[in-house]
């Protein structure tokens, strides 16, 4: 099979786009590139089909790599056969690569090793052969000064023929079929743990049980996590009768079914071999498989909420006072200019133990007027609600917006050495501040700074597998970041290195060039940068942005290597680029098949069209102004059948959490996003969605908080 037949198992396309996109993925074009500026010859695939494309590549080339490694060791033991050898490479099943080589695979000393090196294979080999009545008095033939009696001698044989039975790959899986379709997942508290503190958040899993299959991601990841705290114990369980059948209906001869008992050793041998060697390693293999199953869901929900998270709407270019709130300790203040940079800190104690109120509303209405402030930015953390109310006491003298942000993970960015190396002159306080007011400007360059899974929108996010966990992400803030495109004169090192073709080393060569020589002018000046060859200009160029630039299509996602097509659009209209852009009554006299070459086609020259019409258009919408109902302020102002509005801060496979301004989030199930069937939560909100809700249920001992949007 070759890696095109592999991949078209699971893609759903025509194999020329298969191997086209292999190819340039081959040719080291990244997968934003591909996706925006080669449709043609990819068939217009996007980014997500790309994506696949890539991972089943990868797959397909580490099938190959363990093939040839199987067939090495298989060959330097002497046993490889041409039957053999053909059964390695037709398969393309890492599971039935790993079945076949088992009987291969070096192991520690099993109970057969020993039975062999005592003589008894050749009477395993009569028992298998099921043709012999009176196999007690065989085995006294192979007693020796190891085996000392006729029943030393069976068991051992019968642990031959069990080690058999475990190797026999139809039995595999046959059994692997069977747990798939039929196991259950059990779990039993242990006692001796059951009354600490940590336990009681587990006690649904005490004594539970159902079909593995059933087990959604969320609950089959707290299962595991409360096993690896030690407070309850897991089994996979199938029906052991149904599993001895499988192995007799593939073991003993047919001739021998009905008359059993002349084939006790057999029995004796399946028995031992499901419960010793094959149970074990099937049912862990089932474990872990709908492990990996609920790693992928749980993976994607996260995906999902972090892409939606740095795509929300930002501010823009506004000058903002940026306020980490708190009591004792006080409010962090913060004023940045319209590029993000600090322009002033200070330190206000509005609330208890202080109340120090007049002083504080003074230095706010100061800073507001000496600063040109435009808005108000409150991390939502500690006190925030009531920096809130505060706030919208102060008479100011020109038009101030008040949001609320979300600070998480602004402590983690605080204390980064991202954060450190922009600040160094100050401490942790104001690095966190000037976050959350940057968040609110533009959350995307600012959230590409912290690690995503110190920003909380995950699932499960520490259970599951962290290499493939940071794969998704990464990819998730690369879609993201060149979906935007950034200013390459404003855009940090960080916001840089996920730009198409670019990364960290490069990122920080611009920056570099950048302070030395100044503002970008024009997307050709890239290639002074060092060490930003043709390669990465070509995949990164396009996702870049020079505001005012000289030619107007710097600003734009039109690609250098389309600009004469555009100059040649303009020309035959009579018009300068310039002129061009944006002039939706001329662009719709252009005729697209017109202008198509050897290297754009027709999709290629549809996107310069559409892009010509709103150059460089940001697909985020604007940020919104919130408000939290002013009388609930704790859990406890929390009432059943209060209607109150609310924001969407974290998506799960089970329903949507809503920030309704205090400490605890409360949970709307799927059940109750909407009247009617709901299979995928994220069909009916999005993460900052404004929504409203109605309170169900307050547990205000265990800080729970029902919700419903059913209204």
């Amino acid at each position: 099979m070759t890696n095109l037949q592999f991949i078209s198992k699971t893609v759903n396309t025509a194999l020329i786009n298969i191997q086209k996109t292999v190819q340039l993925l081959e040719e080291d074009c990244t997968i934003p590139f591909i996706s925006r500026y080669r449709k043609d010859q990819t068939g217009n695939l996007d980014e997500v089909q790309i994506e696949q494309i890539a991972k089943l590549q990868k797959e397909y080339e580490v099938i190959v790599k363990r093939k040839e490694a199987i067939l090495k060791s298989i060959d330097e033991q002497k046993s490889l056969t041409p039957e053999l050898a053909q059964k390695i490479e037709q398969s393309f099943d890492l599971q039935e690569l790993e079945d076949i080589y088992l009987p291969f695979k070096k192991k520690k000393k099993t109970r057969a090793d020993i039975a062999r090196e005592n003589g008894l294979e050749p009477l395993a080999k009569i028992i298998m052969a099921q043709n012999n009545e009176d196999i007690d008095f065989l085995a006294t033939k192979f007693i020796n000064k190891n085996v000392i009696n006729e029943d030393e001698a069976l068991q051992g044989a019968r642990d031959i023929v069990a080690e058999w039975i475990n190797e026999n790959i139809y039995v595999r899986k046959q059994l692997r079929r069977l747990f798939q379709r039929k196991a259950t997942i059990e779990t039993k508290v242990v006692k001796k743990k059951s009354e600490e503190e940590g336990a009681q958040k587990f006690n649904q899993y005490f004594d539970w049980q159902e079909p593995l299959t059933k087990a959604p991601s969320h609950r089959l990841l707290a299962m595991l996590r409360a096993e690896n705290e030690g407070f309850v114990k897991i089994k996979i369980e199938v029906e052991k009768e149904e599993s001895l059948e499988i192995i007799e209906e593939l073991i003993v001869q047919k001739k021998n079914r009905n008359s059993y008992p002349d084939v006790p050793h057999i029995q004796l041998a399946i028995e031992d071999s499901y419960k010793r060697l094959l149970y074990p390693a099937i049912s862990n293999e089932a474990l872990q498989e709908a492990k990996a199953k609920a790693d992928i869901n749980s993976i994607q929900v996260f995906a999902n909420n972090l892409g939606q998270l740095l795509l929300a709407p930002p501010l823009g270019e506004k000058r903002i006072l940026a306020i980490d709130p708190g009591f004792r300790s006080g409010c962090k203040i913060v004023c940045l200019d319209e590029r993000g940079d600090l322009l002033y800190n200070e330190n206000i104690y509005p609330h208890a133990p202080q109340n120090d109120t007049a002083m504080a509303m003074k230095k706010i209405r100061s800073m507001v007027n000496a600063y040109q402030i435009d808005a108000i930015s409150i991390g939502n953390g500690t006190a925030s609600r009531e920096t809130e109310f505060f706030i919208k006491k102060i008479a100011f003298d020109r038009p101030v917006q008040v949001f609320i942000v979300s600070e998480a993970g602004a402590s983690v960015y605080s204390a980064s050495k991202i954060a450190r190396e922009e600040f160094p002159n100050f401490d942790v306080t104001v690095r966190g501040s000037v976050s959350i007011g940057r968040r609110l400007s533009d959350p995307l360059a600012e959230l590409v700074k912290i690690d995503p899974k110190a920003i909380g929108v995950g699932q499960y996010q520490h259970d599951v597998d962290q290499t493939k966990l940071k794969e998704e992400l990464d990819a998730t803030v690369i879609r993201c970041v060149n979906s935007v495109g950034i200013n390459i004169n404003t855009a940090s090192k960080h916001l840089l290195s996920y730009v198409s073709g670019i990364g960290e080393k490069l990122a920080e060569n611009i920056v570099q060039y950048r302070s030395e020589n100044g503002p970008f002018e024009d997307r050709k000046q890239l290639k002074k940068v060092p060490r930003l060859g043709e390669k990465a200009y070509q995949q990164g160029v396009a996702f870049i942005r020079i505001s005012n630039a000289k030619n107007p299509l710097d600003n734009s996602a039109v690609h250098p290597e389309a600009y004469n097509i555009v100059e040649k659009m303009a020309k035959e209209l009579k018009l300068t680029v310039k002129d061009l852009i944006g002039n939706k009554e001329k662009i719709t006299l252009i005729k697209p098949e017109n202008y198509i070459t050897p290297e754009i086609g027709i999709l290629g020259i549809k996107d310069i069209i559409k892009e010509l019409e709103k150059p460089g258009l940001d697909p985020r919408k604007a940020a919104k102004i919130f408000e939290f109902d002013p009388n609930v302020k704790t859990i406890k102002d929390l009432k059943t059948g209060m209607i109150l509005p609310g924001i969407v801060n974290n998506i799960t496979n089970f329903g949507c959490f809503v920030d309704l301004g205090i400490k605890e989030s409360g949970l709307v199930h799927i059940s109750q996003l909407k009247a009617g069937f709901v299979s995928d939560v994220n069909e009916v909100v999005k993460l900052h969605q404004h929504v409203t809700v109605k309170v169900t249920e307050v547990d205000e001992d265990r800080k729970r908080i029902q919700l419903t949007m059913i209204l």
